[in-house]
């Protein structure tokens, strides 16, 4: 029987007994009008995961008994991470949430030339605020028990100056039409792999040639071209499909 699970990052350090956050307790007597003796499933976004009881509902919050430990999933052994070019709010909410269902450990929002999102820093740092909630709320959901990062808002130049040149068995992918090779046509990776996504429009021709020289290599997706938030998802789903844990 599935049961509601809660993102609980105090589990580890309260192993008997433990109060959800108040974020998760409002949804869990507010919404899902859970009582005393629901059970309930916790995770502490590092791994950690138990089967609990709802002990007592109280004005200042929920409280858990712990039942019984869980072993977590075997993390994945390819690494994901997403550098999508921000969107509107909408879609952005939609790719990080996808994201997380598919499986990345990080996500980093990029801001480029064509981007019709323009975020000044204060609205950026609460829009990454934001997007961290939607990651806890996607892993709830589809039952991961290791929250994806989310980096701060960065240009794309930026970004790709930290990046330095790859590690040993990381994949660097730049999604682009023109590309001469598909996923398909690539040596599988064995341990990381890093794709950028473009705006809608796309990247710039001088974009391009700074991602290529920070070695990400152009791909293509089939014949269509696809909107920025469809070809995030799809690039990941067909890279759990191809190499990751969709085998």
């Amino acid at each position: 029987m599935a049961f509601p699970r809660f993102y609980c990052p105090a589990l580890a350090q309260e192993p008997a007994r433990v109060s959800l956050p108040p974020a998760a307790a409002h949804h869990a007597t507010r919404v899902l009008r859970l009582k005393v003796g629901d059970r309930v499933g916790l995770f502490d976004g590092r791994g950690t995961e138990a089967l609990g009881a709802v002990a007592a509902v109280e004005r200042q919050g929920v409280h858990v008994q712990v039942l019984e430990w869980r072993p977590a999933p075997p993390v994945p052994a390819l690494e994901l991470t997403l550098a999508q070019a921000l969107c509107t709010q909408e879609k952005m909410d939609w790719v990080v949430q996808k994201a997380v269902e598919l499986g990345v450990a990080r996500i980093q929002p990029l801001a480029t030339e064509r981007s019709r999102v323009r975020l000044a820093p204060e609205r950026a740092a609460r829009r990454r605020v934001h997007w961290e909630g939607v990651v806890v709320a996607a892993c709830e959901q589809c039952g991961r028990s290791r929250l994806a990062e989310v980096g701060p808002v960065l240009s794309l130049g930026a970004w790709l100056e930290r990046q330095g040149p790859p590690v040993l068995e990381e994949r660097r992918l730049l999604l682009a039409p023109q590309a001469s090779v598909g996923l398909s046509g690539l040596a599988p990776p064995t341990r990381a792999v890093t794709v950028l996504v473009g705006p809608e429009g796309g990247l710039t021709e001088e974009e391009m040639r700074e991602a290529v020289a920070a070695d990400f290599q152009p791909v293509r997706l089939g014949p269509r071209v696809l909107r920025t938030e469809t070809a995030a998802v799809a690039v990941l789903s067909a890279i759990q499909a191809l190499w990751g844990d969709w085998r």
